[in-house]
C-alpha cells in the first residue's frame, strides 16, 4: 500500500435545484430547470489522517435520458439512484489512488447496482446507461478532489508514476490496426499538454430557441440585466467561438440557421463555428448534403467550420452507422455515444475522427477516453453540460489539461448566471466571458483548487448520507 493511498468513510449528497432564464431547446425537449448533484466523501489515508472532497454535475435528464415519459418520473429515478449510488460508495472495498478506485467503481460496481436497481423498476423507468454514469460522476469528481486533498497538492498533478501504481496498459487496449500504439509506461498525464492553460477559448451555445437579433421572437423578452440575442452576446462578451444547435430532421432550416448565425459571427470577428444536429440524424446523407452546400455556398463559413457534432442516435452499437463520408469532409466528434473509451473505439472503427469529453461522464471515464483517442490521433473538445458552481471548475480544468482542438464549451453563464454567484465572487474569471475568454487563474491549491472555504454558498440538507459499516 502506497502513503499516499486512500479509501472511502463516508458520502453524502445534496441536490441544488435551479431554473434557466431562458429555454434550452435541447432536440425534442426543452430544458426550463435541472438539479444539481452536490456530493461530499470523506477519506482516509493509511496514517489515519482524513479529508474530504467535493464533486458536483447538473443531472441533466434531457440530455441523459431523452424520452416522452414525463421530467419529474425520470428525475425521480436518478435522484432515488443517487441515494444507492450514496450507500454504494460509502462502502466501497477498494483503496489507492482516486483513478484507480474510480475505475473499479465504474467497472464493477456501477453496472451491478444499475442492474440491481433497474429489476425493481417498471421497464419503461429503467435507468439508461449514459444517466447512470452522470450520477455516478459528481461521486467520481468528489473522489479525485479527495485524493488530492488529502495529500496536499493539485490531483492534476497526481495523474503519473509513483502516484499511480500501474500504467495504461491495466485499463486501455490499443485498436487492432495500430500495431504502433502502446500503453505500456504510458499514463494519463502523457497526453496532457505540456503546460495547462490558464486562458481559453469560450464556446457560445446558440440554441435552437435563441433570438439572433432584436427583431427575432423572444428578443428582449428577459429584462435581467443579460443579453438575449446573439448579437448581444458576441458583443457583450467578445465571443469568437460559436456551436450552432440544428433539428437534424429540417435540412432547409439546419441550412438556414447556419447561414444566418454565420452571417451575423463573422461580421462581428467569430472565427470558429461548430455545427451539432442533435443526435436525431439516422443518414450520413442529411449530414454531407448540408455541408456540401455550405462549402460550395458559404465559402467563409465553411473554411471557419471546425467541426461537427453529433448528428447521429445515442447508441452507437444499436446504430451502427458508418460515417466516413461525413468524417473526410469535417472532423466529426463523438458526444453523447462516447460513453467509455470502449465506445470511442468502436466508434474510430465507424470513421469518427474526434471525441468529445465531459466531466458529467466521469473525471476517470474523461481521463480515458482523453488518453485512448489520443495515442490513436483522434482530436478533443471539452463540451458544456451547463455547468454552473463548482462543476464548472472541474469542466474547466479539463479542458485546460487536455490537448482540445480550441478552448472549451461553456455556456452556464447564459441560462443561469446568477446559479454561481457565490462561486464567481472567489473565481470571477470562470463565470463570465471576456474577450472571447474564460480565465482559470483563480484556480489554485489541493485537489480541483475551488478554495472552498472562501466560497460563501448555503446548501440543503443533505438528502442521503452513508458511512462504511464497521
Amino acid at each position: 500500500m502506497n502513503p499516499t493511498d486512500i479509501r472511502i468513510r463516508s458520502a453524502r449528497w445534496f441536490p441544488i435545484p435551479i431554473e434557466t432564464r431562458v429555454p434550452l431547446k435541447f432536440g425534442t425537449e426543452t430544458v426550463t430547470e435541472v438539479v444539481c448533484a452536490r456530493v461530499c466523501l470523506e477519506v482516509e489515508r493509511p496514517d489515519g489522517s482524513v479529508a474530504t472532497g467535493w464533486g458536483e454535475t447538473p443531472l441533466g435528464v434531457q440530455w441523459v435520458w431523452p424520452s416522452s415519459i414525463p421530467y419529474q418520473e425520470r428525475l425521480d429515478v436518478l435522484t432515488n439512484f443517487c441515494d444507492a449510488l450514496t450507500d454504494a460508495y460509502a462502502s466501497c472495498p477498494a483503496s489507492g489512488h482516486a483513478f484507480e478506485i474510480g475505475h473499479h467503481f465504474i467497472e464493477h460496481s456501477l453496472p451491478a447496482l444499475r442492474d440491481r436497481i433497474n429489476a425493481t423498476l417498471p421497464a419503461h423507468l429503467e435507468i439508461p446507461v449514459l444517466a447512470a454514469i452522470v450520477c455516478a460522476s459528481p461521486f467520481d469528481i468528489a473522489l479525485h478532489d479527495a485524493y488530492g486533498i488529502a495529500n496536499g497538492v493539485p490531483t492534476y498533478t497526481t495523474y503519473r508514476s509513483p502516484w499511480l501504481r500501474s500504467d495504461l496498459s491495466s485499463y486501455l487496449t490499443p485498436a487492432t490496426d495500430s500495431p504502433d500504439v502502446s500503453f505500456q509506461g504510458k499514463f494519463p498525464a502523457d497526453f496532457f499538454r505540456p503546460q495547462p492553460e490558464s486562458r481559453l477559448v469560450a464556446w457560445h451555445l446558440v440554441g435552437g430557441l435563441d433570438p439572433l437579433t432584436d427583431s427575432d421572437p423572444g428578443a428582449g423578452s428577459v429584462s435581467d440585466g443579460y443579453p438575449t440575442t446573439l448579437v448581444e452576446w458576441i458583443q457583450r462578451d467578445g465571443l469568437e467561438a460559436l456551436k450552432v444547435k440544428l433539428r437534424g430532421n429540417d435540412s432547409a432550416w439546419d441550412y438556414e440557421r447556419l447561414k444566418r448565425v454565420a452571417e451575423i459571427g463573422l461580421e462581428r470577428g467569430v472565427h470558429l463555428f461548430t455545427a451539432d444536429f442533435n443526435c436525431t440524424v439516422t443518414d450520413p446523407a442529411y449530414v454531407t448534403d448540408i455541408l456540401d452546400k455550405v462549402r460550395a455556398e458559404l465559402p467563409e463559413l465553411w473554411e471557419k467550420l471546425a467541426y461537427v457534432e453529433q448528428p447521429f442516435p445515442y447508441e452507437l452499437e444499436k446504430h451502427p452507422i458508418p460515417v466516413h463520408s461525413v468524417s473526410e469532409r469535417v472532423p466529426l466528434f463523438l458526444d453523447e455515444s462516447a460513453h467509455d473509451w470502449q465506445l470511442v473505439r468502436f466508434g474510430r472503427e465507424l470513421g469518427w475522427n474526434g471525441v468529445a469529453l465531459k466531466t458529467c461522464k466521469t473525471q476517470t471515464g474523461a481521463l480515458l477516453s482523453l488518453c485512448w483517442a489520443r495515442a490513436h490521433g483522434m482530436q478533443l473538445m471539452v463540451q458544456d453540460l451547463t455547468n454552473p458552481m463548482l462543476a464548472q471548475i472541474t469542466h474547466v480544468l479539463l479542458a485546460a489539461h487536455a490537448p482540445t482542438l480550441a478552448g472549451v464549451e461553456t455556456n452556464g453563464m447564459q441560462f443561469y448566471p446568477d446559479a454561481s454567484a457565490p462561486e464567481a465572487e472567489v473565481h470571477p474569471g470562470l463565470y463570465s466571458r471576456r474577450g472571447g475568454h474564460v480565465d482559470l487563474s483563480s484556480i489554485s491549491g489541493p485537489g480541483f483548487g475551488y478554495h472552498l472555504d472562501a466560497i460563501q454558498r448555503d446548501l440543503p440538507q443533505p438528502r442521503h448520507s452513508a458511512s462504511r459499516p464497521a
